[in-house]
């Protein structure tokens, strides 16, 4: 029988709420760290499929959590499209030959690059339930060709929004190659195990409307389409962070089943501004779960009740914080799970 969560995204309404939490496996677990420490670097930890399958599955271990989100990262995808790829501590990701001043046809695909990922995403299913949902992911092509023409992230990317308008041929067949390889990629998760997917664009709300449209909304209707001529029973979710109105026309035009919300998204004008029978993910502010205050429970508690007659997915509005205590997290989990409705 499926779990909650699977149930939820496939649209069915429930008093008890599904959780898992953007970025649950990783830095503030101490079990992790540890585990950190002995592996070596972060991609050495991604790529040694029995060490990325458990911190998967860490976080499931500890709290009981209804989705598993494979461990990995966005730029696994570029690093397969032919580009060097190093995280560097304090710095963050690099990726080289940066796009904005090398050509697309330099690249030469690695494509080998990706089969660890789908033994990692083999590995976890065979060591979870069938309560727990096991979510695989990718980076949205817009967010991923951020980096890809940078060579590294930025606040306000604007290294690729100024090719894109430079030279928009260029950007897009960036972003063809970046859909090409996508599908293929979540695909493979599909078949290894993974039962649903969710799309990243956590840079779609630095983008003008007409350029949202065309890179954000586009791209992941692309995606969408394919996944669901080669897995239709695999449900798609949907998370263009900073999209705020344009989450409207976002969802209507991808074909997603199910779509993510930040926290700078009223949760009481998602829910009657997003189709009602669409099911909805979100939405606390990570800071918010850092600080655990009494405002915590509070706004928790807001979030359920004004996604109480809609299929809902508690989670987070990005990642969480790495700094997050763990009795905070319990204690977001005991609001949840105590919530009568």
């Amino acid at each position: 029988m499926p779990g909650l969560l699977l149930d939820t995204l496939n649209g069915q309404k429930s008093r008890q709420r599904p959780i898992w939490l953007m970025r649950q496996a990783g830095r503030y677990l101490p079990e992790y760290r540890e585990l950190r420490a002995n592996k070596g670097g972060f991609l050495e930890l991604v790529y040694d499929c029995s060490a990325a399958a458990e911190v998967t599955i860490q976080p499931v271990r500890r709290f009981g959590m209804d989705g598993a989100i494979l461990f990995s990262d966005i730029l696994i995808v570029p690093h397969a499209m032919g580009q060097n790829l190093a995280f560097l501590a304090g710095e963050g990701p690099k990726l080289s030959p940066a796009l904005v001043d090398h050509a697309l046809s330099e690249l030469e695909m690695v494509p080998e690059r990706l089969a660890p990922i789908y033994r990692t995403v083999s590995l976890v299913r065979d060591q979870l339930g069938p309560e727990t949902t096991l979510l695989g992911f990718a980076g949205s092509p817009w967010t991923v060709a951020t980096y890809m023409v940078a060579g590294e992230g930025s606040r306000d990317q604007h290294v690729a929004r100024s090719m894109a308008y430079r030279d928009p041929a260029a950007f897009q067949a960036i972003i063809d190659s970046i859909i090409e390889v996508t599908v293929d990629y979540l695909s493979g998760q599909i078949t290894a195990g993974a039962e649903a997917i969710q799309l990243f664009d956590s840079w779609s709300g630095t983008l003008a409307p007409d350029e949202f449209e065309r890179w954000v909304i586009g791209p992941n209707a692309a995606i969408t389409a394919q996944i669901k001529i080669r897995h239709p029973d695999i449900p798609v979710i949907g998370f263009p962070k900073g999209a705020g109105a344009k989450l409207v026309s976002y969802v209507k035009e991808t074909g997603i089943d199910a779509v993510g919300v930040d926290e700078t998204v009223d949760p009481l004008w998602a829910s009657h501004a997003l189709p009602s029978d669409l099911p909805v993910q979100g939405n606390l502010d990570p800071l918010l779960l850092l600080a655990g205050n009494m405002e915590l429970e509070k706004r928790a508690t807001y979030i359920l009740e004004a996604f109480a007659d809609r299929p809902h997915i508690f989670n987070l509005g990005h990642g969480i914080d790495r700094h997050t205590p763990i009795a905070h997290v319990e204690r977001l989990l005991a609001t949840i799970r105590d919530w009568q409705g």
